[in-house]
């Protein structure tokens, strides 16, 4: 499928990797959003306040955080689907770990503030587990 993926063992520990990276992706852009906005150990007492009054870079890492939360249970449904159902676990591991790249590159591309681009790479990342449900629905 993407050659460029090939590298990566179409196995389940491959696919569970997979989505415990993308598990993790939005405490790193949590981290980046503190570290941009210079939390502080007292601001740890009201960590959501700190983060609501960000702006800039600090304030893109927190969205970009949030936005990985939203798409997250999306994609960890994909996936189990795709695997209950048979898809190809070469296809499976190709699409799950496509999805944690562009995710990577979405939350790059949103610090940055390159919107159309994240944009662009926001789109990409969700027709991956969307692209999963449709083949574990032509399967069944």
């Amino acid at each position: 499928m993407f050659s460029y993926l090939s590298a990566v063992p179409a196995t389940n520990s491959s696919v569970v990797l997979a989505m415990m990276v993308a598990s993790l992706l939005p405490l790193v852009f949590a981290i980046l959003a503190k570290v941009f906005g210079g939390f502080k150990s007292k601001d740890n007492a009201n960590p959501r306040e700190f983060l609501g009054k960000q702006t800039g870079a600090a304030a893109r890492a927190h969205a970009a955080q949030q936005n990985s939360y939203e798409t997250l249970p999306v994609f960890l449904a994909a996936v189990i689907v795709a695997l209950l159902f048979f898809v190809p676990l070469s296809v499976v591991t190709q699409l799950a770990w496509l999805y944690v790249i562009l995710r990577i590159i979405y939350g790059l591309a949103y610090i940055a503030n390159w919107a159309t681009f994240r944009s662009i790479i926001w789109s990409l990342s969700l027709a991956c587990p969307l692209m999963l449900f449709y083949l574990a629905i032509r399967l069944s």
